[in-house]
């Protein structure tokens, strides 16, 4: 029996449990989904291991049956789109490129308000603690490719010390340019800084979201698939939401989930929730959660990428004000309207 085949039996069999529990309808009544990761689990993907686990998909009557690991937010936004996924983990560059190729993909909620992109640096590749922006001037800077080069460009102009940088392309490696002295500091996603700590240096980081407004993951799927079955997709945010809260408030339990299921996890287990606890700390909350509830869009961060975008020219990017959509985020519900207040 494959491994996908077991999953989705053994969801099937945790689902019916949950539904004799919680009094939703049986499992034959669900309507069963998939949710592509952008990436292979971790603990960025905490809220939907957790929701699975706790039975709140099948309490909204909907079974995820499959969360995949996936190759990158490109290719997430992009089977989402297509419909090979009715739902997906992606990126707002992606969203855009993708729908400016000819795809069409609607992101339906915001995981994460706040761009997970930091400029970090070591004790001893600075020489002293990094806690102003102003000591970047004069440093050698390394930084992957695509979004994170271009966002960590936008915060350098907006503190000043961009012409005093020089610009490394660090390729995928940016962590181990850094920690072998090639590079003074580098750009990249927290995760990046997380892992450099573990493998034993001092590391201080700056947050790219204080200058520079964009957004982290998004949950995306084919404006078709929203416009025909739009109870299942408000339905999949309800739990999502309430899986973020739930892992928030419980995250050994949260993380457990996500770790019972990828076993892969299991060694960086310690790694997995200090990832999960900065992006449950720093980046589901927002402004706009607080006014609005969770997932809620605005348009400034989808301006901001765009513009980056066109700039780069990174190929064709579609209008920003068409990308994405609050019409499925039900606001009325104590787990996205009262979000904010169910973790503060």
């Amino acid at each position: 029996m494959s491994r996908s085949r077991r999953s989705v039996l053994a969801s099937l069999g945790a689902g019916a449990l949950t539904a004799g529990c919680l009094g939703v309808p049986g499992a034959d009544d669900r309507e069963r989904v998939s949710l592509l990761l952008n990436w292979t689990p971790n603990g960025l993907h905490v809220p939907y291991y957790a929701a699975r686990a706790q039975g709140f998909y099948e309490a909204e009557g909907i079974t995820l049956a499959e969360i995949r690991g996936g190759d990158g937010s490109d290719f997430a936004a992009r089977q989402a789109g297509l419909g090979n996924a009715e739902f997906a983990v992606t990126s707002g560059d992606q969203v855009l490129l993708t729908n400016g190729g000819g795809v069409a993909v609607s992101s339906v909620g915001v995981m994460m308000q706040r761009t997970p992109t930091v400029v970090f640096a070591t004790r001893e590749s600075l020489g002293e603690p990094l806690e102003d922006p102003e000591q970047l001037a004069d440093t050698r800077l390394g930084t992957g490719p695509g979004m994170v080069r271009q966002l960590t460009e936008l915060y350098l102009e907006a503190v000043g010390v961009r012409e005093s940088v020089e610009l490394v392309d660090a390729g995928y490696n940016t962590v181990q340019r850094l920690l072998d002295g090639d590079v003074d500091a580098a750009g990249g996603v927290f995760g990046d800084a997380i892992d450099a700590r573990y493998q034993g240096a001092t590391v201080d980081s700056l947050d790219i979201a204080t200058e520079v407004p964009a957004y982290g993951h998004l949950l995306a799927t084919a404006p078709d698939y929203a416009a025909e079955n739009p109870e299942t997709v408000r339905a999949f945010l309800r739990a999502t939401a309430r899986g973020a809260a739930w892992a928030t408030n419980n995250p050994e339990a949260g993380v457990d989930a996500v770790v019972e299921a990828n076993e892969s996890l299991a060694p960086v287990r310690e790694q997995t929730r200090a990832t999960w606890d900065r992006m449950a700390a720093a980046h589901v909350v927002g402004p706009a959660v607080e006014e609005h509830g969770w997932g809620w869009h605005e348009s400034a961060p989808w301006t901001t990428v765009a513009d980056a975008l066109r700039e780069a020219e990174s190929g064709e990017v579609a209008d920003p004000s068409a990308v994405w959509t609050n019409e499925y985020l039900d606001t009325d519900d104590r787990y996205v309207g009262g979000y904010a207040e169910r973790v503060s």
